[in-house]
């Protein structure tokens, strides 16, 4: 194979440019966690002898291989062996509940569950079916760990060429009630993501560092591309900023994702500032709200590119602002790359006119083949336009400036419709953080007898002294009447999934705990 013009093809086999790699880069490193590294040679024959092993078990194609556990290279070698096998890798989120994993493992459909001895111990009792469990980290009771099960060094490795429709990988939502729907990315989606266009970005000389899950798309989204192109990935098992820096200095980092939480931990280290990270050519953010004063300061202090990508798990449209190039657009997320389209709908699902706050809608070439198992809630998600193209809605409400730019005023499901007025929380939360004594702030809506819901905030203080009765009066003052704030309250943490999204529905949990879900506003 020749491997350049491979990647230049508009599709490729992802599974074949790990075996070339494997030969072309042979002794260069490819992997690299807390206790191993590995070369691209190794990385090919470990992977061959999963995918070897899989394939004895009778592994269908497109049929998903399931991971569960810490981040680290044996999670990374079954997730890339399960693609080079014909499988679909379907990596499942460690914060779920034991019911909703086995509710995942019974709708991706696999015959193999990959799971380390902390995870397994949390499944114990949960009915989890006819299913082979190998163990990434050590043996438990009568379950192989993945070296003792892999099939042994020589064994044949049948090579499965993909079509573009064939399922790469499950990704399930970070769902906090009922069950995560499975999203699945098509092969040819991920070579759209990984290849082509990304020459520009990634290369043979990539030096990646990852620090977020690799059961999140947002860790997929560098991850992938850093393998496609032959270059090497560092995995942490768990973020720490000061393990991070030494990292990124020792290995000579030049890629990076992160999640905005991640950025002010590391910003605010005392030794930040004692590290070399001149080796950073771009560093990428995703997956929560990133604001102005932190895009700025990385700007300001971090060697290297930053580029905000704004999109969903499911695909449709994506929007990246490349700060570096636009300081005065640190405001928006950017606009949509190059063969993306992004159009603003309603509440009833009509195209606004340009300039028009409404449901951010787009279509592209990386658009998910649905929900596994959940049509009714793929054929929500759609719109189809007039000539029965579909599109897919964000649920994230936004407006388009006159230069393109993309602005996010919040989510649809998190709008609160009080007394007939719609609020949006993110003009009151930017308000908030406006506020000396503030730190961070989130509003959500609760219910109320007399307008039908209220907004509720909390706020994260500089100093425990500040009062948040004070501050709640001075921004009801700069509000207008239907948009004020019922109650206001301090909180310690705010409280975020595993790759930093702010959890809007614990929040609303902990209000009504407070007993304020039938407080009236004044």
């Amino acid at each position: 194979m020749q491997i350049e013009t491979e990647l230049e093809k508009s599709f490729g086999d992802f599974g074949a440019l790990i075996g070339a790699w494997g030969g072309e880069k042979a002794t260069e490193p490819a992997l690299a966690d807390s206790r191993t590294q590995l070369t691209w040679r190794e990385v090919a024959q470990l992977t061959a002898r999963i995918g070897a092993q899989l394939q004895r078990d009778d592994l269908q194609p497109g049929q998903a291989v399931a991971i569960l556990g810490t981040s680290n290279i044996q999670y990374a070698l079954v997730y890339l062996a399960a693609i080079r096998a014909g499988g679909c890798a379907a990596p499942l989120t460690t914060s779920a509940a034991p019911a909703q994993l086995a509710a995942m493992l019974k709708d991706s459909g696999a015959m193999h569950l990959f799971v380390d001895a902390t995870k397994l111990a949390d499944l114990k009792g949960v009915a989890l079916g006819d299913i082979k469990i190998i163990m990434l980290d050590h043996a438990v009771g009568d379950h192989l760990t993945l070296n003792d099960w892999m099939a042994e060094e020589g064994t044949a490795f049948a090579a499965v060429t993909p079509a573009a429709t064939d399922p790469f990988n499950i990704i399930y939502s970070s769902g906090t009630t009922g069950t995560p729907k499975g999203i699945i990315h098509s092969h040819g989606m991920r070579w759209h993501q990984m290849a082509g266009g990304f020459k520009s970005i990634y290369s043979h000389d990539t030096r990646s560092l990852v620090s977020t899950p690799l059961y999140s798309n947002t860790t997929l989204a560098v991850f992938l591309p850093t393998i496609c192109h032959g270059g090497f990935a560092r995995i942490m098992e768990k973020f720490d900023a000061l393990a991070y820096l030494g990292h990124a200095q020792t290995d000579k980092t030049t890629h990076t994702m992160l999640v905005p939480v991640q950025y002010q931990r590391l910003l605010a280290h005392a030794d930040f500032g004692n590290y070399d990270l001149s080796s950073f050519i771009v560093k990428f953010c995703t997956s929560a709200p990133f604001s102005v004063e932190l895009k700025a300061d990385v700007l300001k202090r971090w060697p290297g590119g930053l580029v905000e990508i704004y999109g969903m798990t499911e695909g449709g449209v994506v929007c990246m602002l490349q700060a570096h190039h636009h300081p005065h657009k640190l405001h928006t997320v950017g606009q949509p790359v190059t063969g993306h389209e992004l159009i603003v709908l309603d509440e009833d699902d009509n195209r606004l006119p340009a300039g028009s706050k409404g449901v951010l809608t787009g279509r592209s070439p990386t658009m998910t083949s649905g929900y596994k198992n959940q049509p009714e809630k793929t054929r929500e998600m759609e719109w189809r336009d007039a000539d029965g193209n579909v599109w897919l809605k964000t649920g994230d409400i936004g407006i388009v400036d006159e230069d393109g730019f993309v602005s996010i005023v919040g989510r649809a499901k998190d709008m609160i419709i009080s007394g007939g007025f719609n609020i949006y929380p993110k003009d009151l939360e930017e308000l908030l953080e406006q506020q000396p004594e503030v730190t961070e702030a989130a509003v959500v809506g609760m219910p109320s007898e007399a307008w039908g819901e209220t907004p509720v905030g909390f706020v994260r203080l500089r100093n425990e002294s500040s009062s948040p009765d004070v501050i709640l009066e001075r921004v009801n003052g700069q509000l207008g009447k239907t948009q004020r704030i019922s109650v206001l309250y301090s909180i310690d943490e705010m409280p975020r999934s595993h790759i930093g999204k702010l959890l809007k529905t614990d929040l609303r949990a902990l209000a009504a705990e407070k007993r304020i879900g039938r407080q009236i506003r004044t």
